[in-house]
């Protein structure tokens, strides 16, 4: 159980909540976070400062233990922005970079080793950013997004743990959940999300903001070091 921050109570996240308890919501993943209490909340003041940071990165440190003392899946922190919504798809991935770089510098700083597991480079296929020694999985969500399922009411930035994909795949559950949620997004666009891709074929930087961009994309994140400080 968290001990440091989680605004679940908050109107905001209540609000977040209604929206991914709504039927045609497709991500059966993020519905089974929620009902078996493993969606925890950080309510931050605005998407374009580092003023929170302080706040969600000591609850994702604890959620990466947590973890790691009970490696149960559906585990995920939502972080909710009250100001700061972008004009546009574009803006909004430039300020989820932003975010991205601004915690992990500060995780960096700290001395966090990052998950050996995983990639740090952005183009690698094996890509996850790490916080407190675990790889996560980022989905942005904002009012401008031009999928459905990720159009919510305000910025908001959802980290998963990318080890408990690994072990549903391990379990051989990983597939029926990825084919169930490709299907449940087409049944509410009407079309596929062209950013999807099989695990390992491409990295998943390029999914996180949710627009669609070419093979030319260039990812603006670097992770400072990739080993501990001596």
């Amino acid at each position: 159980m968290l001990t440091v921050a989680d605004d679940k109570d908050h109107p905001l996240a209540d609000n977040f909540v209604k929206f991914i308890s709504a039927k045609d919501f497709p991500c059966v993943g993020a519905k089974a976070a929620l009902n078996r209490g493993g969606m925890h909340f950080v309510v931050a003041r605005d998407f374009r400062s580092a003023w929170d940071d302080l706040r969600i990165l000591p609850t994702l440190l604890e959620i990466a233990r947590d973890y790691r003392a009970d490696p149960e899946p559906f585990r995920s922190l939502v972080v909710l922005f009250q100001n700061g919504a972008p004009k546009d798809e574009a803006s909004f991935e430039a300020g989820l970079w932003e975010r991205l770089q601004s915690l992990s510098d500060k995780d960096d700083w700290l001395g966090q080793l990052p998950d050996p597991r995983v990639s740090h480079d952005p183009d690698d296929p094996h890509f996850a950013v790490s916080f407190g020694g675990e790889g996560f999985f980022i989905v942005g969500l904002h009012p401008r997004s031009s999928r459905p399922a990720r159009r919510f009411a305000m910025p908001a930035l959802v980290f998963n743990l990318h080890d408990q994909f690994e072990r549903l795949r391990e379990e051989g559950r990983y597939q029926a959940l990825r084919e169930a949620i490709i299907a449940r997004d087409v049944a509410m666009a009407g079309t596929a999300n062209p950013m999807l891709a099989q695990h390992g074929s491409v990295s998943a930087a390029r999914q996180y903001s949710g627009r669609a961009v070419g093979a030319d994309w260039q990812c603006p994140f670097s992770r400072k070091s990739t080993s501990r400080a001596a």
